[in-house]
Formats: structure tokens, C-alpha cells, sequence
């Protein structure tokens, strides 16, 4: 399992949003130099990250872009589920209905998988923006 490349570049502009003052703007071009993404590219995260309520978009000369919450309350799953849908290791943990032996959640290897999921998704909701903007500045 690898993240897209969008979603890369979406942990990248969230993290840049959550370094700067509360309320500072930034443009899309700042972000895109500073963070080594495609403009074009960054206009398309841009539109998956203002739609999930993760980023508020201001148009105009003095617009840009500004974190719709405390960079606290943002974690790695949350960007993660914008950028490419709820986190399924498998489909039958989705659905029961998708497992095509017809055992639902009976099987071992979905139960293993579960857990293994639950734990996943746990600790991606635990790892915040705030705290990884500390980590950041511990090591520069």
C-alpha cells in the first residue's frame, strides 16, 4: 500500500499552512516553490482540500489560503481521506457482502486484518499537524 502522490503533496501544503502565524495567508505560488509541488498540480490539491473543509480559499489580489481548523485538530488521517477515500486495507472489511468466498467476517484473515486496520487508522488520527510542525522545528 503506497499514498498517491497528491496525498503527499496535500500533507506538504497542510503542513506549510499549520507553520505560519494563525490567519497568515499563503499563496499558491509561495506554496508551490516552497514545497516543490507543480502549480498545476496544487491548484487541483488545492480544490480536494478546500471541498474536505481541511483549507478555506480567499479570492483576490490578497488572497490565498489558510487552514479551516486548528492545525490540532488536522491529523494524517484526515488528509488522507480527502485526498483518496476512506482507508480500506481490504474490501471485505468494508463490506461483508464483498467477500467472494461468502464467509462475511468469519474468516480469519479478515479479522486479522481488521484489527490490524483499526490500528492503523488510530494511529494516523493520532498524529496531528501541531505536533508535526514541533517535530519540525526541533530538527532544524
Amino acid at each position: 500500500m503506497q499514498f498517491n502522490q497528491a496525498t503527499d503533496y496535500a500533507f506538504r501544503v497542510i503542513l506549510h499552512l499549520a507553520e505560519l502565524p494563525e490567519g497568515e495567508l499563503a499563496n499558491s505560488q509561495t506554496i508551490a516553490e516552497q514545497q516543490s509541488i507543480p502549480a498545476g498540480f496544487l491548484q487541483k490539491i488545492m480544490r480536494s482540500l478546500v471541498k474536505g473543509e481541511l483549507v478555506k480559499s480567499y479570492r483576490g489580489v490578497d488572497g490565498g489560503f489558510v487552514l479551516a481548523m486548528s492545525s490540532e485538530k488536522i491529523s494524517l488521517l484526515d488528509v488522507i481521506e480527502v485526498m483518496e477515500g476512506p482507508l480500506d486495507l481490504q474490501r471485505c472489511l468494508k463490506e461483508d457482502s464483498a467477500c467472494t468466498k461468502g464467509c462475511g467476517g468469519k474468516c480469519p484473515v479478515h479479522a486479522s486484518l481488521a484489527v490490524i486496520q483499526a490500528d492503523f487508522t488510530k494511529a494516523l488520527r493520532e498524529v496531528n499537524f501541531a505536533g508535526l510542525v514541533g517535530k519540525d522545528k526541533e530538527e532544524r
